[in-house]
Order: C-alpha cells, then structure tokens, then sequence
C-alpha cells in the first residue's frame, strides 16, 4: 500500500509541477495563437483534476511499475511510449477533426507528452525506491 502511494503521489507532484510551467510557458505562444476562441481564458477545475489522477493511474501502472525488477532506462522507455501513445490519441484526433489545428503543435504537444510522461514516471520510480524500497 505504501509503495502505491509514493509512487502515485509522487509522480503526479512531479507531472503536475512539469505541467504547470509547460501550460504556462506555452500557452501564449503555441496553444492561443493555433486554438483561439477555442480555449477558456482559464481552466475547469474537475475535468483537469479527473484527468492528471487517471493519467498518473496510468503512467504508474505502465511505466513506474511499482515492485517491477526492471531499471530505469525500462521505466524511462514504457512511460515514454505511454505518453506518446496517449498524446498522440488526443493531438491527431484534434488534427483530424478541427479546422485551427496545427501540424506544428501536433508535434510539439506529442514531443512534450513523450517528454513529461518519462520525467515524471522516473520521478515516481525514484521516489518509490527510496520510500518505499522492495523488502527481501
């Protein structure tokens, strides 16, 4: 039980804290000028908060693998693939259905979900070893 808490907790203050200087760097740069009146002036509280907890639940149980005998470089490459697969479902969806989105912000978004899933499921792993090591 422990060890799923520390490494839910911590990689979702990890993806959490990522994403925030992401959206906050990014918007205004990519995200407003492509999307337009598409996006709120802020956010809806509940959808994102639904959101981070089921893509951590994911990105736990496919990349940090709590209890998995394998390293690093595995959790780094299955939280990647994770991100990139997950991103890449919702950008070229986009890309296929909406009028202002952009080839450019497909590959940005794609490459930041690769990016952040990985950063933040090592965080996770690393967090989890340390407070919660495997007992035997």
């Amino acid at each position: 039980m422990k060890t799923m808490l520390v490494a839910h907790g911590a990689t979702l203050a990890a993806f959490l804290a990522l994403d925030a200087i992401w959206l906050s760097r990014m918007s205004g740069t990519l995200y407003r000028p492509t999307m337009g009146d598409m996006l709120l002036d802020g956010f809806r509280i509940a959808p994102a908060l639904i959101f981070y907890v089921v893509y951590v639940v994911g990105l736990v149980h496919f990349g940090v693998r709590p209890g998995s005998t394998g390293g690093a470089l595995e959790t780094i490459g299955n939280a990647a693939l994770f991100g990139f697969v997950a991103y890449a479902t919702y950008d070229l969806t986009n890309q296929a259905t909406l009028k202002s989105w952009s080839t450019v912000l497909t590959i940005a978004d794609l490459a930041w979900g690769t990016f952040v899933s990985a950063a933040a499921a090592s965080v996770g792993r690393a967090a989890t070893l340390w407070l919660a090591p495997p007992v035997g």
